[in-house]
C-alpha cells in the first residue's frame, strides 16, 4: 500500500494543499490512502502524522513531497528513519531520496547523513522564519502599527443580535438560544453582549 502525508503550516483558507495531493497521486498515492493536516512542522505529537505512522504495515510505502513536510525536527526525523527501517518499509521523498528497507533494514550511508542533513536545514528554515516574523512584528510596533484583531465596535454586531437582545435582557431569551437563532457561538455572542451591554 502507498500512504502520502502532506502539510501546511496555517489554515485551509490561508495554504492551499491541492498542489501537494496531487503530486502525491503521482507517486502512487490515492485519495483515501492520502493524510493531510494543517500543523506546525516543529509539532511532534501530529494527529495525522501519527495515524498514518500507527496504520503502515511491512512492506508498504510512505510518499511525501519533501523533507519539511513531515518534519521540521531534526530529532522526529531520526525517529521516522528508524520506524521505517524496523518497520521494513520505504519512504520516498519526492525529488530527492528514496529509503527501501523493504528487503533490509539497512540504509546506506551516504543516505542517511543526506536526510539527517536535509532535516537540519528544515529546521533551521523554519527558526530563520520564526526570526523574521519577530523581527517584522518588532519593526511595525517601533513604527505605532497596532497588531492583532481590530477591536469590535457597535457597528459590526450583526443587525440580529441587536433586534433580539432586548428580549434577551428581558429574561425572555435564554443565552443558549439566543446565539442558535443568530448562529453564532457562545463566546462571540458573549462578546457583542458586553459591548451592547457597555452602550
Amino acid at each position: 500500500m502507498i500512504y502520502g502525508y502532506c502539510r501546511c503550516s496555517t489554515s485551509e483558507t490561508r495554504q492551499d494543499v491541492n498542489r501537494q495531493k496531487r503530486e502525491l497521486k503521482e507517486l502512487g498515492a490515492v485519495d483515501s490512502s492520502i493524510f493531510m493536516e494543517y500543523e506546525s512542522g516543529t509539532k511532534i505529537n501530529r494527529p495525522e502524522l501519527n495515524k498514518l505512522l500507527a496504520i503502515v504495515k511491512e512492506g508498504d510505502t510512505i510518499v511525501t513531497t519533501e523533507v519539511s513536510r513531515i518534519t521540521r525536527s531534526t530529532k522526529q526525523l531520526c525517529d521516522i528513519i528508524d520506524l521505517i527501517k524496523s518497520n521494513h518499509l520505504r519512504l520516498i521523498i519526492k525529488n530527492s531520496v528514496t529509503i527501501d528497507c523493504r528487503n533490509s533494514d539497512n540504509i546506506d550511508p551516504m543516505t542517511n547523513a543526506f536526510l539527517q542533513i536535509a532535516g537540519v536545514f528544515a529546521e533551521l528554515e523554519r527558526g530563520m522564519i520564526c526570526d523574521r516574523v519577530k523581527s517584522g512584528i518588532r519593526n511595525a510596533r517601533a513604527k505605532g502599527v497596532k497588531l492583532g484583531r481590530p477591536e469590535l465596535t457597535v457597528n459590526d454586531i450583526p443587525q440580529k443580535v441587536k433586534d433580539l437582545f432586548k428580549k434577551y435582557r428581558a429574561g425572555e431569551l435564554s443565552k443558549t438560544d439566543f446565539a442558535k437563532l443568530c448562529d453564532i457561538s457562545r463566546p462571540t455572542l458573549d462578546k457583542y453582549i458586553a459591548i451592547l451591554t457597555d452602550r
